[in-house]
């Protein structure tokens, strides 16, 4: 079912664009990931790739999909930005980021090479391992040295380029440390945001980006960020476990299905 967005050949006007989007095939299909990632995105404040990725990729071509998921996931979290710049730690988050410049490159390097099977394999494969480390609990326990920060963010950036995943490194990274835990998201939501916008421009530089794909983007952002909504409205902190659950178990139903033995 991968292809490419519909509505994307030179010379069309808007309205013809976004005609183009909507008729496509998969277009709904991919609405419901969309929503789906921002359910499990309110739920437990991230996941969102995970989810999203391994649809996404059964519907449209790698860099679509990159491009899709970027732009819904750099503008909807635009307006938690003052919170976070004031609860988390910006000097780490810039450590993070300049980690994530160097290896981006690399990751999108690694994506240009390779057939979208390939893609899909990856994203689905390497969701359901970073799933299977976060349930088992797997958390760096040691000090939190600048070097590791760089280094982590890096790590992030390399899956962000290769396969649309930055965010569990970095999850990974914190989720043992003395910090509290609005520092944490709040480091994870500028982490993310910076990430989106070294992939985009990256993609953009390398001439990767095609308009309706971004276009698909912000349409994606309406289901994403009613189901982020959806999310943080139903969640209920007593238990948080049984809604760790559900969204470990989306993440999981949905990395399985994105892997190309049913097609």
């Amino acid at each position: 079912m991968s292809g490419t967005v519909a509505g994307s050949r030179p010379g069309l006007g808007m309205s013809d664009a976004l005609a183009g989007v909507l008729s496509m095939d998969g277009f709904w299909f991919l609405g419901l990931g969309a929503l789906l990632a921002g359910i499990v995105r309110g739920f437990t404040g991230f996941g969102t790739a995970m989810v999203y990725l391994p649809v996404a990729a059964q519907v449209l071509g790698p860099f679509e999909a990159l491009t899709t998921m970027m732009v819904k996931d750099l503008i909807a979290p635009l307006m938690h930005v003052p919170r976070a710049l004031k609860d988390g730690h910006p000097k780490d988050v810039l450590r993070l980021g300049a980690g994530a410049l160097v290896t981006v490159p690399l990751g999108v390097l690694v994506l240009s090479l390779v057939e979208p099977v390939v893609f899909r394999w990856a994203v689905s494969l390497v969701a359901l391992t970073l799933l299977i480390l976060l349930i088992a609990g797997v958390r760096y326990r040691g000090t939190l040295s600048k070097p590791l920060v760089y280094g982590t963010g890096g790590l992030g950036g390399f899956l962000a380029g290769a396969v649309g995943l930055p965010g569990p490194p970095i999850i990974m990274l914190y989720m043992a440390s003395t910090l509290p835990v609005s520092a944490v998201r709040a480091n994870l939501t500028l982490y993310l945001i910076v990430a989106d916008v070294i992939l985009l421009a990256v993609l953009a530089w390398n001439g990767y980006l095609v308009a309706s794909a971004l276009l698909l983007g912000v349409l994606m952002i309406v289901p994403y960020s009613f189901g982020n909504w959806l999310g943080a409205a139903l969640f209920r902190p007593e238990a948080e476990k049984i809604y760790r659950l559900a969204a470990y178990a989306i993440i999981a139903g949905s990395a399985l299905m994105g892997l190309p033995v049913w097609d």
